[in-house]
């Protein structure tokens, strides 16, 4: 009965902290990061070149993790839908962008940050191609943010909090709300570097970028955060099996799984 009343209660608040995200924030924008074509073409394939590397050794690890435990298959699943769903929820913040939570911090502590490199890219392809939110040519600086910056360091700073003694909850929280704000610190940098500022340059132009990204990122990576922790909270109830066995693969010491 206590089992019945913690899942409701976890489910309860799941829901009001989406409501939330999806109508408590202004009008949706029709971007999803940087958009088609805002890009300049010398940036475009940088980012590119830089993200392609992640995407490639990501597509081992997931190789490496699915033939080792075909059973995680599901969860890799809830990972990437997890992403898909918080990364759709758009509001405007800046011309050629839009902030949004990134859902990409509990797929970095279940597999890794490298294994988020392709579900993250993959999440941004299909919302390029079937909703017309980012785009193909910028596909290389969205991952970056996005599937590679953010997951790797969900990773880091859940590690780091469990070495030093935090709570798993906790852990998990940072991982979550630190991956989004650091997406859109990339994000800024990427179009600071994009459209330097007359005066000032990069510096004030990522200054102003970030400044405006910070108004909405803050309380939305505070939300994706205890969003987080309840969903890591239900897996713990209903999977425990699935995490036990992530925890081994992380004990691995010569497995390069969650790396």
């Amino acid at each position: 009965m206590n089992r019945s009343k913690q899942a409701l209660v976890s489910l309860t608040l799941m829901g009001t902290i989406s409501f939330y995200l999806i109508v408590g924030l202004p009008k949706p924008a029709y971007a999803m990061h940087i958009m088609e074509g805002f890009l300049p073409v010398q940036w475009a394939v940088f980012w590119w070149i830089v993200a392609l590397p992640f995407f490639i050794l990501g597509l081992r690890s997931l190789t490496r993790i699915t033939q080792a435990n075909p059973q995680l298959k599901l969860l890799l699943g809830l990972a990437g839908a997890f992403t898909f769903v918080l990364s759709a929820l758009k509001m405007p913040s800046v011309t050629g962008s839009c902030s949004h939570p990134t859902g990409t911090g509990l797929g970095a502590v279940l597999f890794g940050p490298l294994s988020m490199s392709v579900l993250g890219s993959l999440v941004l392809l299909f919302q390029a191609l079937l909703l017309a939110h980012g785009g193909l040519t910028t596909l290389g600086a969205n991952a970056f943010s996005m599937a590679i910056a953010g997951p790797f360091a969900a990773y880091w700073i859940y590690n780091l909090t469990i070495k030093l003694g935090g709570q798993p909850k906790i852990a998990i929280f940072l991982a979550a709300a630190i991956a989004d704000l650091l997406t859109y610190i990339i994000t800024s940098l990427q179009l600071a570097l994009a459209f330097p500022a007359p005066v000032g340059g990069v510096t004030a132009s990522f200054i102003k970028f970030a400044g405006i990204f910070a108004i909405t990122q803050i309380p939305l990576a505070i939300s994706e955060g205890f969003l987080t922790v309840l969903v890591w909270n239900w897996l713990q109830s209903y999977n425990p099996q699935e995490l036990e066995l992530l925890k081994l693969i992380k004990r691995e010491p010569h497995s390069n799984e969650t790396i």
